[in-house]
């Protein structure tokens, strides 16, 4: 909770401690608790953007003003019985604002620990070649919105950081209320999703030092944004690597394209395992595709001078990486695609993506909370250990205790802290794990570092090698 939200609910809680001062008490105690309360509420509303979170909060200050005043007035019962009545419901609805305000906080981006600044740009890229499967248009084209993260000249100000979940702060609206609806809560309660700034700076200039960085090519989760891993894209884009975070039309939650046009997403569970398994394999295809997709367009305008990171792109070191399904898709992906030379798995289960052999090194990180679905977390696990067992690279699976599966991206940061759904209350621990981790496995698979990866690895939770 902010300090200024902190110092308003203390002034409350004094306030109807003052209430309850015996009536020989002179007037002083109240009049000076009133004008505590009146002063901590004014700089509460000069702090900061009003939040919903302050609704309840506010309503407890009333009480307590109520409490405040009704102490030496009417009859004692019936002023007794007021300010009883008051300060029961002001505690009430005070506590209800404060787990709110907890449940909910101001969204603060970890600071990149790099040496480098980040900048970010968003890029829209059209596969003409590739018709878009889920619409019966035949005119119809697969489109690609990608936003990179990349080390960058100089820091951002205050007021120069890019917008957390979109181009625009209107774009931003759009893509909270689809993330609200993809987790089945109203809108308002990703407000502060909204309404928060990355450390990034849009269309910084690319950082001077080396002359070309190495690549990742990232996509999301089942129903997730390209945004949703923010904080890990930008603290490797800090050390030194361009991000690129997709959104996929249709399957992302929301995308907002150039153009204003907003594509919701469209898929959906149907409760059969089996058909589910079939359809998630159709649609770690569709990324997979358009993961490669992503890759030779970089190619393309790396070669040919065009891009926003034109020539800076060192495309003999790519990594593919994903979230949940993302991440079947990064390992699909790299099957069919050798350009890419290292996988990073966080979470995802691979499904029926083919067990053939192929020469990546591959990292699985995996959430040690499991499921909750025993049958589903040992699927998971056969799958998984197939996949690792067919990296020539090798494989290495990191099961992070206490994680579970959204705490690989920024859902921490803005989610209530349950376990099942988050993990650890610890709202950076599992950023401060996953960033260590694949920081250190790219700069030993692409960068060559000397590191010792096997010991650093298993000091982040419990590693499981497979040799290739």
């Amino acid at each position: 909770m902010p300090l200024p939200e902190a110092v308003f609910v203390c002034s409350i809680v004094v306030s109807l401690l003052a209430a309850w001062t015996p009536p020989r008490v002179p007037g002083p105690p109240a009049r000076v608790a009133a004008v505590l309360l009146l002063a901590a509420g004014a700089g509460l509303v000069v702090a900061g953007e009003p939040r919903w979170q302050w609704l309840p909060i506010i309503a407890g200050a009333v009480l307590a003003l109520v409490a405040l005043a009704s102490r030496r007035r009417g009859p004692r019962r019936a002023a007794r019985g007021l300010v009883a009545a008051s300060t029961a419901v002001a505690l009430a609805v005070t506590a209800v604002g404060s787990l709110a305000a907890w449940s909910f906080p101001v969204v603060v981006l970890p600071e990149p620990t790099g040496e480098y600044a980040v900048g970010t740009t968003t890029v829209q890229w059209d596969d003409r070649g590739r018709e878009e499967t889920w619409t019966d248009d035949p005119d119809d084209h697969r489109i690609v919105v990608a936003q990179m993260w990349y080390p960058a000249d100089g820091d951002a100000g205050p007021g120069d950081r890019a917008p957390y979940l979109g181009r625009s702060a209107g774009e931003a609206r759009v893509v909270a209320d689809g993330l609200a609806d993809a987790f089945g809560v109203p809108g308002f309660l990703l407000d502060d999703a909204a309404r928060a700034d990355t450390h990034a700076t849009t269309g910084a200039e690319v950082a001077p030092g080396r002359s070309r960085y190495p690549v990742v090519v990232f996509s999301p989760g089942l129903g997730g944004v390209r945004s949703q891993n923010t904080a890990w894209a930008q603290e490797l884009a800090s050390h030194g690597y361009v991000v690129v975070a997709l959104d996929h039309p249709h399957d992302s939650a929301v995308v907002v394209l150039e153009d204003g046009t907003v594509i919701r997403g469209r898929v959906a569970a149907t409760g059969d395992p089996d058909e589910d398994e079939r359809r998630a394999a159709e649609w770690t295809s569709i990324r997979a595709q358009d993961m490669r997709f992503v890759l030779a367009r970089l190619r393309e305008e790396n070669d040919s001078g065009r891009g926003p990171l034109a020539g800076r792109l060192d495309l003999r070191r790519v990594a593919a990486a994903g979230h949940s399904l993302g991440g079947a898709a990064a390992i699909a992906a790299a099957v069919r695609e050798h350009g890419f030379t290292a996988v990073i798995d966080l979470d995802g289960y691979p499904g029926r993506v083919a067990a053939t052999t192929y020469p990546q090194p591959l990292l699985a990180l995996v959430a040690g909370a499991g499921t909750g679905d025993a049958e589903g977390d040992r699927r998971y696990a056969e799958s998984l250990d197939r996949v690792l067992e067919a990296s020539a690279g090798p494989g290495y699976r990191l099961t992070v205790a206490e994680a579970a599966h959204l705490s690989f991206t920024d859902a921490p940061l803005y989610l209530p802290p349950v376990p099942s759904l988050v993990g650890t209350a610890d709202r950076t621990a599992a950023h401060r794990t996953t960033a260590r981790a694949t920081l250190v496995f790219l700069d030993v698979t692409l960068r060559g570092a000397s590191e010792d990866l096997d010991a650093a690895l298993s000091d982040l939770g419990g590693l499981t090698v497979f040799p290739g």
